[in-house]
């Protein structure tokens, strides 16, 4: 309803404008030229110049104000964005798209999308996932929550024997990636977008780089070590620093060191991983980078792998940017208490063993807004 009345309003204001425009007053003016001296006629002529850039300048704001401003300028907006980044990303095989079998026995509900993201690391001509998350849009009120699998988690595997949940892709690509979620998460997958680490970088850059905290330790061990991959950029301190790309992405893949706040080890790096994206999502919100949001970055978009379509692009989009919360929600599986890091199980090196019921019934709390008994219930009906 406001919308529309701050439509209204910029356009009487329009239309007013164009009423002062035709105003006869011109005419008078013609018909005294003749008794006008030169330096009158000067005065003039620049008079109209400056109403003629002053009504292509107020043309420009109203449309502005229009379109960041109002819902149905903002929706113009996510339209032509979304088109934009569905004709630069890179789209699945067809295989890869066909040959997915829907899976049964999952929670999903129709308000509510989610959405698999995943980095791929490329090293020794290995293709692996690294950070593995999963991003849920509710459309009815505009959240977008964020929930981090550890890729060590112990898991089934289908065809495959039991095992670590990163070696899903490297045996069977996204679809068996996928399949091994929903069998042992049982929540629904409605699409997927992997990303080369060189895109993520590249992200960070076009947004003008990031603001995040690190601990004396993390600091020292960055500018210490390679997980920074370029000599000049280890320069960052305790305290909050303005992150560029190649900086971010060694912050991400730290394990070793505690982070800020005393999280190590996997545990720590998926905390590291929610940070960035934290401060990514609210760069990417600034007034600055909202205008710039269709231009940023083509390169980056050329390394992401999405079966997403211009439609689904279009309302993560418009989520992402009407979220209703001030910061990304943000969930790690396993939560604290329920799961147990044994140094070997069934052969597996360090796996991480879940009390799946305790996990699943906390995810769908959190992705769907359950109550401790709906989502108990949900999850003996798909058990």
């Amino acid at each position: 309803m406001q919308d529309k009345r701050m439509e209204e309003q910029l356009k009487q204001q329009v239309m007013r404008y164009m009423e002062d425009e035709k105003r006869p007053q011109r005419k008078n003016i013609k018909t005294n030229k003749g008794k006008m001296s030169k330096k009158q006629m000067q005065k003039l002529k620049r008079t109209k110049r400056i109403k003629k850039v002053g009504s292509v300048l107020l043309v420009i704001l109203v449309l502005l104000v229009f379109l960041v401003g109002t819902k149905p300028g903002r929706s113009l907006l996510y339209k032509i964005a979304s088109k934009y980044v569905s004709s630069h990303v890179q789209s699945p095989e067809d295989t890869e798209v066909s040959n997915r079998q829907p899976s049964d026995n999952v929670i999903r509900e129709d308000h509510v999308k989610n959405y698999l993201i995943f980095g791929i690391e490329e090293f020794g001509g290995a293709r692996n996932t690294d950070a593995i998350m999963i991003g849920s849009v509710n459309t009815k009120d505009n959240t977008v929550k964020l929930t981090s699998l550890l890729r060590d988690s112990y898991v089934e595997i289908p065809g495959y024997k039991p095992h670590k949940l990163n070696s899903a892709y490297s045996k069977g690509g996204i679809n068996l990636l996928i399949e091994t979620i929903e069998k042992n998460y049982k929540i629904h997958i409605d699409g997927y977008a992997s990303v080369n680490f060189e895109a993520f970088e590249k992200l960070v850059d076009s947004l003008g780089g990031v603001t995040i905290e690190l601990g004396e330790e993390e600091a020292a061990y960055l500018n210490r070590t390679n997980y920074i991959s370029d000599k000049a950029n280890r320069n960052v301190q305790a305290g909050i620093n303005k992150l560029n790309g190649n900086q971010v992405m060694g912050y991400v893949r730290v394990r070793k060191v505690k982070t800020l706040g005393g999280a190590n080890n996997d545990y720590g790096r998926v905390v590291r991983q929610q940070r960035a994206l934290k401060a990514m999502f609210d760069s990417a919100k600034s007034p600055k980078n909202l205008v710039r949001i269709v231009p940023i970055s083509k390169q980056a978009l050329s390394n992401v792998t999405t079966d997403l379509s211009q439609k689904q692009i279009e309302m993560v989009m418009k989520a992402f940017f009407e979220n209703n919360s001030k910061d990304l929600e943000t969930l790690r599986i396993p939560v604290d208490g329920a799961f147990d890091s044994p140094k070997k199980y069934n052969g597996i090196g360090y796996p991480i063993i879940l009390d799946w019921d305790t996990n699943r019934i906390e995810m769908y709390k959190f992705i769907f807004g359950y109550t401790d008994e709906e989502a108990r219930i949900a999850l003996d009906k798909v058990k």
